[in-house]
């Protein structure tokens, strides 16, 4: 199918053949009749996108926040690398459309195929050709509407979103300053509500087009036109709200919004303007500045927007999806127009061309849609799943002709940390990569030269040609994933965590206890790291037991993370905790035998106790308090008279009879992906033994889910295989 992308590192625009995605469980395959161009938000990106990467810095100055603190956690190379890997992608562009339901997924019972439904978000409601759209994202369109109009629905949504904000009451005067695609809908939803408009733009047409649409009085902000109807209109006690529907780096707006408005009077802004508040200004006139978040509740909630859980109706009245059912419904009764507002209509086959019209101003508009070509809602039956073979035993014996690697997943992780090094192993072949978006899929393919890109999980696991899988996805995938690969005969390398329970944990040793594969490796990569080896060797060999501090500064998460989704991908620690806990049995050479654990409250801070069959004991107080400021890793280890110093993959010391201190390593912190997938690849080449045994993977696994026990328990637990595989 085709999408139109845009590369941020470079500017260019494309429209690219990629895989079709797959319908998943709880949403819709959705083919688009007609998407929106948001000549406002989307025209921004496709601008920032052509501005040199000093150009790029200025306009974005919180993306520049998180590349320094980046640059303090993980060095300026790893910073590097992944800036550039994100710049260096072809990214989606759109977020409304309306089209016809070609697939209904597991759990939705709503809607049917042939269907017309309004669609949102950038990332389900795309320019593309299909679009998988989760449930809470997409209304069925009334008997009536035109597909046109429908395709209106998210901008529809956040005029409306607006306007709620604001709080308007019947025979309030409100003021719209920007009169683009969003102002002019914020118009007429006012209009609708029994407030009376006047409107701010510098354009005349728009404000002729406002004033068409219900707008009492319109006029250039510095033409003193407004202020007259604004004092004439309000008796001289200014407007109740001030909606701002403008961009760009002005202060006027905010200024305008001040001097217009009645004493505690409302300012809610919608759009992406400077908002420099003039202090006394607001404060005298003790203005309620509001902001509104996008559609509605429910936007940037993971569990909303992608697992369907609605809000209860008693507790959030309007919803992203409530909104978006109000504003079709609208349309449908007249009382929304949205045809006035068409200034053009483009085929999608010549979207790049239109949009570098509407960038370079030949073409201007309200609001540009793109057609696509009508097509037959799908009849053929379609296959959702395939029967995995397996084998009972699995060779490994030595691929003379190169490993052949299969990919699940190609986030950022998996783009910035592993394609890279295996994409320059001469005998590695990068031979299909799945991921659930298809752009995803044709980003990886392109910059690391996969064979091939698709959606297909089930083909990729049934090609006998594949030698090895990365899984490299959600936690919560990570167990499945993994015993449907050994059954395939697949070799895995599945990033960390390899369950989140001890069910998930003895599903995997099924698998390998039925199909007789133990070629496992999870993404532990720390035992790898260069210098925590050099480290290493020179503290030299241990005779007594040894005493480990670990602290680990691991901050704050964002908030929108996918790793704060406890429910469904486990805690932060189980996640993540395993590195730490494999990084010291490295050490130690051997495996916990229990765990205690302490926590702060809410788990913000904990403290994990780790005992060992010598009698050595290691301590992980993993942190998110701490500084940013601070390095995120340092260890030290102290035996036999002996101390190992090490800060964060970047300085380390041995304090002994002699003192050895390293320098500090040019190239950035190196935690060892490299080394750890040329000894996975070498173990394929070759046949030997798997870099770390089953085992000691299993024994790490259980060490990490003991933690969340102990700390429900207060006690110690214990650590045992027994019962397991």
């Amino acid at each position: 199918m085709k999408q139109v992308v845009q590369n941020y590192k470079s500017g260019e625009l494309a429209l690219l053949d990629v895989e079709i995605p797959a319908c998943k469980p709880g949403g819709v395959l959705v083919r688009t009749a007609y998407s929106l161009i948001s000549t406002g938000t989307e025209m921004m990106k496709v601008s920032e996108a052509s501005l040199s990467l000093v150009g790029k810095a200025k306009a974005r100055p919180d993306q520049v926040a998180k590349v320094m603190q980046s640059v303090a956690t993980n060095g300026l190379s790893a910073t590097y690398r992944k800036a550039m890997n994100k710049l260096d992608s072809y990214t989606p562009l759109g977020y409304s459309l309306c089209g016809v339901v070609e697939e209904v997924g597991a759990g939705i019972d709503d809607v049917s195929v042939g269907d017309f439904v309004a669609c949102a978000g950038n990332e389900h409601a795309l320019h593309a050709e299909l679009n998988w759209v989760p449930k809470n994202l997409y209304s069925r369109v009334p008997d009536g509407v035109d597909p046109r109009h429908a395709a209106f629905g998210t901008v529809g949504s956040i005029a409306m979103q607006g306007v709620r904000r604001g709080e308007p009451q019947i025979g309030d005067i409100a003021l719209v300053i920007g009169l683009g695609l969003i102002g002019q809908l914020v118009v007429q939803l006012l209009v609708a509500s029994g407030v009376r408009v006047l409107g701010v733009d510098p354009d005349p047409t728009r404000c002729a087009l406002a004033e068409q649409l219900g707008a009492l009085n319109c006029g250039d902000p510095g033409s003193g036109v407004i202020d007259t109807a604004v004092a004439e209109i309000s008796a001289g006690h200014g407007v109740d709200q001030v909606y701002l529907a403008a961009g760009g780096s002005t202060n006027e707006p905010v200024e305008l919004a001040a001097k217009l408005s009645r004493d505690r009077g409302r300012v809610i802004d919608i759009g992406k303007c400077s908002l420099n508040l003039p202090w006394n200004a607001y404060y005298e006139k003790e203005l309620d500045v509001r902001f509104s978040r996008s559609y509605g509740p429910g936007r940037y909630d993971p569990e909303y927007e992608l697992e369907g859980r609605d809000y209860p109706i008693g507790q959030v009245r309007w919803t992203e999806r409530r909104n978006l059912e109000c504003v079709v419904d609208l349309m449908g009764s007249g009382r929304l127009d949205v045809e006035p507002l068409i200034s053009h209509v483009s085929d999608f086959s010549d979207a790049v061309e239109t949009y570098r019209k509407l960038n370079e101003g030949e073409l201007k508009a309200v609001a540009v849609l793109f057609e696509y070509e009508k097509r037959a809602a799908a009849t053929t039956e379609q296959v959702t799943s395939v029967s995995v073979p397996k084998p009972s035993t699995v060779r490994a014996a030595p691929k003379a002709g190169g490993v052949r690697i299969g990919f699940i997943g190609a986030g950022n992780y998996a783009s910035s940390m592993l394609l890279p090094h295996l994409a320059e192993m001469e005998h590695v072949h990068l031979t299909e990569v799945v991921t659930t978006s298809a752009l995803s899929g044709a980003n990886a393919k392109r910059k690391f030269g996969f064979a091939r890109a698709t959606t297909d999980l089930d083909a990729m696991l049934e090609d006998s040609a594949i030698d090895a899988v990365f899984i490299v996805t959600r936690h919560s995938s990570h167990a499945e994933l993994t015993r449907r690969a050994l059954l395939a005969g697949k070799a895995v390398f599945v990033e960390k965590p390899l369950a989140l329970s001890e069910k998930e944990l003895e599903v995997v040793l099924g698998a390998i206890e039925e199909s007789g594969n133990d070629r496992l490796q999870v993404g532990f990569n720390r035992r790898f790291a260069p210098l925590l080896n050099e480290s290493v060797l020179h503290f030299g060999p241990r005779i007594g037991p040894a005493s480990v501090r670990y602290l680990v500064n691991a901050g704050q998460l964002d908030a929108g993370s996918w790793y704060n989704q406890a429910d469904s991908e486990g805690s932060r620690f189980a996640g993540e905790g395993g590195h730490f806990i494999d990084t010291v049995s490295w050490l130690l050479g051997s495996d916990p035998v229990s765990v205690y654990a302490t926590a702060t409250p809410g788990h913000q801070d904990l403290q994990i106790l780790l005992r060992y069959p010598d009698g050595s004991t290691a301590s992980i107080a993993y942190t998110t308090s701490g500084s940013s400021a601070f390095p995120k890793e340092t260890i030290d280890v102290t035996a036999d008279g002996k101390v190992l110093k090490f800060d964060d993959f970047a300085r380390a010391s041995v304090f002994g009879r002699k003192k050895w201190a390293s320098s500090r390593i040019p190239k950035g912190r190196d935690k060892g992906q490299a080394a750890e997938l040329e000894a996975f690849v070498n173990a394929l080449k070759t046949g030997v033994s798997m870099p770390v045994s089953v085992d000691s993977l299993v024994s790490t696994t259980l060490a990490t889910l003991a933690v969340n026990r102990s700390l429900e328990t207060g006690a110690p637990v214990r650590i045992t295989t027994e019962g397991l595989g």
